[in-house]
Parts: structure tokens; C-alpha cells; sequence
């Protein structure tokens, strides 16, 4: 087993895309060839085709978390309704939820129009609960949900609608949501550059940015001069001058296994292509792929100093097990198959847990980003909205509670290190508690105290 990404290699090639030539200059200068920058760079020349627009990228596209991610593209925000409401009050958080679920069908609108097959099948989300403490979460969630004004949304389901579902073990109940599509990621993202491309857009890799500033982008093989500079590097944001502390790099790891047979799935379930996860504080995912794996991930990988990001942070084999058990306690029709992949990366998360665009018109400087893992279909609406406020569309986009929102600054070492470390600890900590006592404990809230969430 590899410490590479199943879906690297089940993706087509793609193209070797040449570096920066020296210095160069455009209308839009994007930094950052994952979802964010592509969908940017796609909408800006759909806006207006005329628009000189470069991506770069200091490896190649999707190398972070666009080609790496658990392929859930959902209506999810890190932001909860209760604090959407709490800060920018009903409306305008509901605005966010309809702008949200309407966002998967302008996704899947143009996956077909483009031509992009990553996959696309919208079951939706089916998150199990398998102890008393997460049915009251389950619950809560639920009732929280239709308090928001969203009663085609989130769906409690009971035991045996959920085992009809997934044949997850200990399942007591489940929500039900339908607005998530189970994709290949790293297929969306190589179809979404190639139709960057064709509308006329550039993206150069190899390229690595090493300073932002109004009207131009520093690289290490050459400047590039825009009117717009726009950021699109997520966890990898810490290594710009400057940005250490605007988000931290939380690893994200997962295993697949070998397509499974038929009787394995008459089991497990996920027949309508549903994507899964279970109520536990230490956040995990999965989905049934096209060719019949069982691919799964969570986050347990520890935060690294200084907010380190480096290649050999991808595998830790200590959370690859943990994560292969997991599994195997879900499933035990899992036990004894073949775990052909492992991989992981970094995700960005700020420090209230808000996801952002950013858009200054005087300096024509603009970022995006802050998905906590939930930033396949957001860095969409991101893209959208950083295209309409360089464009001046002055759509309704720009009008939304995210827009412009700043969120505080991380704390500097080592306490960025003690606290984010801290929350993953106490986050397993509440999940063992729970599974011992069957009820919840103090350690919950604990976990919403450092969190800020």
C-alpha cells in the first residue's frame, strides 16, 4: 500500500502544463489551481471572455485537497445554521442555505455541459448514529435544521430506514440529507481546468507564488502584473508572507479498498450512491465509488508546529489503522479485503470556523477559502462570487453573509499548536467516554469551547 491517492491512479493523464516565463501581465492573476482558482478563473471568462486570465500553481492542478478529498460535493458549510443565525441573523443565513443546495445543481449543470465524467451521482448523505448520545445529536440536528427553514432538508430516519440505507452496525437511527453528490474529485478537477482552457484561460504549474500584493504576484520564475490578485491557496496559505496565522493546515488521511463483490454490497448498502459518515466528534467520511471501493477518511492526523505542511505529513500509519478498524467496525464484511490505497493532505480551517471570499475593489485584491473540508461545492459559490465582484456583475452573490467576512486571527505559537492539538485529544476523548457510558459528557462542550463553534 501506497502512500498515494486512489484517485490518482484511476484518473486520466493530464496534460504536462509548462512553468512561468518570466514576467508576464494580465487582467487576473489566480493563485492556486485546486477547485477555488479553477472555478474562478472559469466563471471569470464566462462572465466576460475577453478577460486575459493566468492560474498559477506551484505544483500541478489539484495537488492539494481538490485532487485528494473524500468526493463529497454537498450543500455543507463549517458554519452551522445556529451560527449563521447567531451572526448575521435568519435571512441572511438562510440565504446562504438556498444559495448552498442550489449550488449542487449549477455544479452538476456544468459537469454535463463541460463533458466532465468525475462520477457525478447525487444520492445524497446519510449520517448514522450508533450510540444514545449521537441519536440525541442526530436529533438535535434535525430539529435544528427545521427550525431554519428548511423542510426539504434534513431527515431523521429511523432504525430500520437506515439499515434499508447502509448496513452499518449498532445503527439506532440516521439523518438523511439529499443535497450531496458522491464524485471523483480528481476528475472534476482535471475537467474543470481543461474547460478553463478552452474558454481561453491559462494556467502555468511549477510555478511557485512567494508574495501577493496589490497589482502583482511575485513568483519564483518571474512577476506577473494584474489588476486583480486573487488567492485561492487553502491550506497552504501559512507559507505566503503574512498569512501564517489566517489558517491552519489540519491533515486529513484516507484508506480504499479493492472493489468489492456483490455480496459485500448486498450487505453494506449505498445502492443510490449515498456518501456516509456516523455522529462521533472526531469527524469521518466514505463513499462507494464507481468500480465498487469502499473509500473512507477522517481527520485524527495530529496539527503540525507552525503550521508545517510537508509531503511526509501525507501518511501516518498509526491513523491509516486507526481508520482501516474504524471501518471494520462499521462493516464487518470489510474484514479480511484488500486496502489497496492510503493517502491524505492538509485542509484549511480559520479560526471561527467560517468559510470567506474577500474582494477589495481599490487594491483588486481578492481570496477565498476557510471550507474546513467542505469545499467542493462551496469553492464553486466562491468562484462564482469572486467573479462577480471583479467583473462588477453586482449580483446577489456579493450580498450573501460570507462575503467580506473576516475571521481572527489564529493564535501564535505554540499556542496555535497546544490548542489545536487539544481539541483533536478532547475530541477523542468525548468519543470514547460516550462509547463507555452511553451518554454525553462534559468533554462536548470542552470540544465547542476550543473550537469556537
Amino acid at each position: 500500500m501506497r502512500v498515494r491517492s486512489l484517485w490518482a491512479d484511476t484518473a486520466p493523464e493530464a496534460p504536462e502544463r509548462a512553468p512561468l516565463e518570466g514576467d508576464t501581465e494580465v487582467d487576473v492573476c489566480v493563485v492556486g489551481a485546486g477547485y477555488t482558482g479553477l472555478w474562478t478563473a472559469y466563471y471569470l471568462l464566462r462572465r466576460d471572455p475577453t478577460l486575459q486570465v493566468l492560474v498559477v500553481e506551484a505544483e500541478t492542478v489539484a495537488f492539494g485537497a481538490s485532487g485528494r478529498n473524500g468526493g463529497w460535493c454537498s450543500a455543507l458549510l463549517p458554519q452551522g445554521v445556529e451560527r449563521m443565525t447567531r451572526d448575521h441573523g435568519p435571512v441572511a443565513a438562510q440565504a446562504m442555505r438556498t444559495v448552498m443546495r442550489g449550488t449542487l445543481d449549477e455544479v452538476e449543470r456544468i459537469v454535463r455541459e463541460e463533458g466532465i465524467d468525475c462520477h457525478w451521482r447525487r444520492g445524497g448523505t446519510v449520517v448514522v448514529a450508533r450510540s444514545a448520545p449521537q441519536l440525541a445529536r442526530a436529533t438535535a440536528e434535525v430539529a435544528e435544521d427545521e427550525a431554519g427553514g428548511s423542510p426539504e432538508g434534513l431527515r431523521l430516519l429511523d432504525a430500520e430506514e437506515t439499515r434499508k440505507t447502509v448496513g452499518m452496525t449498532r445503527a439506532l437511527g440516521a439523518t438523511h440529507t439529499p443535497d450531496c453528490a458522491r464524485i471523483h474529485p480528481l476528475r472534476l478537477a482535471r475537467g474543470l481546468a481543461a474547460a478553463v482552457e478552452r474558454r481561453g484561460g491559462r494556467i502555468v504549474e511549477r510555478t511557485r507564488a512567494l508574495d501577493l500584493s496589490p497589482g502583482a504576484v511575485r513568483t519564483d520564475r518571474g512577476v506577473v502584473r494584474a489588476r486583480h490578485v486573487l488567492r485561492a491557496t487553502e491550506g497552504w496559505t501559512p507559507r505566503l508572507p503574512g498569512a501564517a496565522r489566517e489558517v491552519v493546515p489540519v491533515y486529513s488521511l484516507m484508506v480504499a479498498t479493492e472493489p468489492m463483490p456483490a455480496p459485500f454490497w448486498d450487505e453494506v448498502g449505498l445502492s443510490g450512491g449515498e456518501t456516509f459518515s456516523d455522529f462521533r466528534h472526531v469527524i469521518v467520511y466514505g463513499q462507494r465509488t464507481a468500480d465498487d471501493r469502499l473509500v473512507f477518511g477522517g481527520r485524527g492526523a495530529p496539527y503540525h508546529f507552525g503550521s508545517s505542511v510537508r509531503p511526509e505529513f501525507d501518511g501516518d500509519e498509526t491513523v491509516f489503522r486507526r481508520l482501516r478498524s474504524t471501518l471494520a467496525d462499521m462493516f464487518p464484511a470489510v474484514a479480511g479485503a484488500r486496502f489497496t490505497h492510503a493517502w491524505g493532505g492538509p485542509l484549511g480551517i480559520s479560526r471561527d470556523w467560517h468559510a470567506a471570499v474577500r474582494h477589495d475593489p481599490a487594491s483588486g485584491l481578492g481570496s477565498a477559502g476557510g471550507y474546513v473540508g467542505d469545499g467542493v461545492a462551496t469553492s464553486n459559490l466562491a468562484g462564482r462570487t469572486l467573479a462577480d465582484a471583479v467583473t462588477g456583475t453586482g449580483s446577489d452573490l456579493v450580498r450573501l453573509p460570507w462575503f467580506n467576512h473576516t475571521s481572527p486571527r489564529w493564535e501564535p505559537e505554540p499556542l496555535r499548536w497546544l490548542g489545536v492539538n487539544a481539541g483533536l485529544l478532547v475530541a477523542r476523548a468525548a468519543d470514547a467516554a460516550e462509547n463507555v457510558l452511553n451518554r454525553p459528557t462534559p468533554l462536548s462542550g470542552a470540544l465547542a469551547r476550543l473550537t469556537a463553534h
